[in-house]
């Protein structure tokens, strides 16, 4: 394996096809590693997804396609139809040929120009058709979906329609010979049982379609495994299948040699036959619960608009979100989901953003602002310019990260990966040794119950479980997180989250809201004249305090009118005329320079500093009239926060850039006990290396640029996601909420996630190491084994989706 820089990799996905076990998912693994450029590959047998990061120098996404191909697997691709405009001659057609072949993801490009059309093969995980169009778009041209197409089911959806198919097949087919096998047993007796259905004929005749047609695939893929020198879960079910297959089939030519009179040979053509179709039945419930693990992107996925409301040319017009390109102006109406993310052009209106910061209350939003895709317009009707579209929208970025997370391995995963890359040939080996007892020990000359007891074996020992322990428990664990509003980068994250000693905050902006409010009034005569007077003075102000007053007055319903003249005075305050009235507003130093009495107000104004508020005094035409607190007030969640993460061992430290008064005051309102105060962004990260000297596993958590260094030193980085994308780039985990809440729940999450993955873990090996002896002593029928295997499977992946219903708080 290469080992370049990782920060110069390059990354690729591939949904995979042909994958039946962990150990497939292994050789895939293996196999890409061993490629010169390859700097880490990951294969997720849950999701059938391999993810890859690679130097482009040495290495194209092309050849470690070709790469697992050549492993014998295969990889999804999407074909799609566009209707092309503005193409006026061949060199057009060439041109976007040659634009869309370049893309990352495209496999091949045709234009006809014609007809006006292209077609383009592509690998959905790594391109969208909305990418398509914009790479069109910027070639200078416009391409949309063509009207006619049908749109393709998903893989994973063609995938379950065919195994239905197969499993019906081989069912129907099956039946007889269960019938025919369930009539012997002596308290079956009674069961009528039509005398052609014991002929070895008919029995080799619905035998036949089930070995060698539904049962193809399992063949296939043990000669792919066997000429890469591994073996996986389709290597056992073809031994055990073809021992009892061709054993019968031998007794069957053995009968008809020697009189077609005698009383038929006990066969096991319904062993070969029930077991291929348990198999089927077990991979049928195992790839409907898989889908059920993914319910978190889908419901992501699910919250997007479907149709925009666009302008062009002048004239409105719907088109799919897919359509939409950057720049282009929609229309939403009230109670219309905002397409994709943009820039407010004309119209005011409230925003529902819950669904991605949790913030409970509506957003107001007018001209200049910002909006996100596929949240709510509560009331106004809104112009907005499509500022990021596709991929690049936020709710796209989450389900990204959701994706990746959920296609990362925990480090847990390598005990699994370990056994299961020996597990086969030891299971195999323990079948021949069981066969050679039997037949010259146990049961000497007795064949056929050698071989029930060694078929018995290798079925009952498929390590589907043990491959799907793991990742279905990610899935599942960071599924429910994201909905939570917690977002984990990598299943390394999740895992390492539980471990937790101390977690450090920063203050604005994650224990506290980060923006000033109004939190004191007292005035001298009434209190609404006095607010509407000082409300319309500092309509005028840009500073932040000025704004927060006009806020906090217009939130007690009060209006403010315009002031007939506006003066600041930088570092003292605001001068101003309001109604006639001459109004100061500033510090005591603005008051004293002013030569105007405040004394009476001082002993309130040192009680309110105390506090961590910042005082603003107010005279009015040079009489002392009344003063404003406004202060960083501390979010209404952060108290429960820190009680919870408390309650669960943790320790709490707040580290901030703040003056210690302030900060003193609000760790004490916290329930915060340990505290630096005056910090710089490279004393933060110090003090995380300090904790970290002592043995601490250490969780930063933080939401602006001067937080990045200590998010990337910590052992978890957490930023909030209502910070700066730089914090959120250097974290590990980005609670979407801005919620301190999310913190405990991250770790519970955590907690639950891995507790879950040690009991599948425990299932999957007890399973087998129960399983096989019982099966080499001779107590456990060939079907009855095939059967043990299809609940091991679903069993551990219903228990990972138990996650999903995880309550926390």
């Amino acid at each position: 394996m290469n080992t370049s820089s990782h920060s110069d990799a390059k990354h690729t996905s591939f949904q995979l096809t042909g994958m039946t076990c962990a150990a497939c998912a292994n050789r895939i693994e293996k196999g890409l590693r061993k490629l010169n450029g390859v700097t880490e590959a990951n294969v997720n047998f849950a999701l059938e997804k391999a993810t890859i990061a690679y130097d482009p120098v040495m290495l194209d996404a092309s050849r470690i396609e070709e790469t697992i191909t050549k492993l014998g697997y295969g990889t999804v691709q999407e074909t799609i139809d566009f209707d092309i405009t503005g193409m006026t001659c061949a060199a057009c057609a060439a041109r976007i040929e040659k634009g869309l072949r370049k893309m990352p993801g495209v496999i091949e490009a045709s234009v006809n120009l014609a007809v006006e059309t292209a077609r383009v093969a592509y690998n959905p995980s790594e391109v969208t058709p909305t990418d398509l169009q914009q790479k069109v778009a910027k070639l200078g041209y416009e391409a949309s979906l063509k009207k006619d197409q049908v749109q393709v089911a998903g893989h994973r959806s063609r995938e379950l329609n065919k195994q239905k198919r197969k499993l019906w097949i081989s069912a129907i087919l099956s039946l007889p010979l269960l019938w025919a096998m369930v009539s012997h047993f002596s308290f079956t007796s009674w069961i009528w049982l039509p005398d052609i259905l014991m002929n070895p004929w008919m029995q080799l005749a619905l035998a036949t379609p089930v070995q060698f047609y539904i049962g193809r695939q399992f063949y296939i893929a043990a000669y792919k495994a066997l000429r890469n020198r591994s073996a996986n879960m389709d290597v056992l079910v073809s031994l055990g299948t073809s021992a009892a297959y061709f054993y019968s089939l031998y007794l069957t030519f053995e009968w008809q040699i020697q009189a077609m009179g005698h009383h038929a040979p006990e066969l096991y053509f319904e062993t070969s036959s029930i077991l291929i179709t348990l198999v089927l039945l077990g991979k049928w419930f195992e790839t409907l619960a898989k889908g059920r693990t993914s319910e978190a992107i889908q419901s992501l996925i699910g919250l997007q608009a479907k149709t925009a409301l666009v302008i062009r040319n002048d004239q409105e017009a719907t088109i799919p979100l897919e359509e939409v390109i950057a720049g282009d102006v929609l229309v939403v109406k009230p109670g219309e989901k905002v397409p994709t993310d943009g820039l407010v052009l004309e119209g005011s209106s409230s925003i529902d953003q819950s669904m991605l910061t949790g913030e409970s209350l509506p957003v107001d939003k007018s001209v200049g602002d910002t909006v996100i895709g596929a949240t709510v317009n509560k009331n106004g009707m809104l112009k907005v310019q499509a500022t990021k579209v596709g991929r690049d929208t936020a709710l796209a970025q989450i389900i990204r990260v959701v994706e990746e997370a959920q296609g990362s391995k925990a480090p847990i995963q390598r005990i699994a990966d370990t056994i299961s890359g020996v597990f086969v040939p030891i299971v195999v080996g323990i079948a021949a040794l069981a066969f050679v007892v039997w037949y010259f020990l146990a049961e000497p000359g007795h064949l056929a119950g050698a071989l029930e007891k060694s078929i018995a074996i290798l079925v009952i020992a498929c390590p589907c479980a043990l491959g799907l322990a793991t990742p279905t428990s990610i899935m599942a664990g960071s599924g429910r997180a994201a909905e939570l509003g917690v977002l984990f980068k990598g299943g390394e994250h999740l895992e390492s989250a539980q471990h937790t000693d101390i977690v450090v905050l920063d203050k604005t902006g994650t224990v506290t809201k980060g923006k000033p409010a109004l939190t004191d009034v007292h005035a001298e005569g009434d209190e609404a004249i006095f607010l509407r007077w000082v409300g319309t003075a500092e309509r005028n102000s840009e500073h932040p305090l000025a704004e927060a007053i006009v806020e906090g007055v217009r939130s007690k319903g009060i209006h403010l009118s315009d002031a007939e003249s506006f003066e600041a005075i930088p570092g003292f305050g605001i001068r101003a005329i309001v109604e006639g009235k001459e109004l100061l507003i500033g510090t005591q130093r603005l008051m004293a320079q002013q030569g105007i009495q405040v004394e009476v107000a001082i002993p309130r104004m040192v009680e309110l500093e105390q506090m961590a508020k910042t005082v603003m005094l107010v005279a009015v035409d040079r009489q002392y009239a009344g003063m404003l607190a406004v202060a960083d007030t501390v979010k209404d969640t952060s108290v429960t926060a820190i009680a919870r993460l408390k309650a669960m061992g943790i320790q709490v430290m707040m580290i901030t850039g703040d003056n210690q008064r302030t900060a003193e005051v609000i760790a004490h309102q916290v329930g915060i006990d340990r505290l630096l105060a005056e910090a710089l962004p490279e004393d933060k990260a110090d003090e995380i290396r300090k904790l970290q000297d002592q043995g601490l596993k250490v969780a930063m958590v933080g939401d602006g640029i001067n937080d990045a260094p200590a998010l990337a030193l910590a052992n978890i980085g957490m930023a909030m996601g209502t910070g700066t994308d730089v914090a959120m780039e250097a974290a590990d985990i980005t609670l979407m909420r801005g919620d301190l809440n999310s913190i405990p729940d991250a770790i519970l999450m955590s907690k639950k996630t891995m507790r879950n993955i040690k009991q599948n873990l425990g299932w999957a090996l007890g399973y087998n190491m129960l399983g096989i002896p019982i099966a080499a002593l001779g107590l456990l029928a060939p079907w009855v084994a095939g059967a043990a295997m299809a609940l091991s499977s679903v069993s551990v992946v219903l228990n990972a989706l138990r996650l999903q219903r995880m309550k926390v708080g």
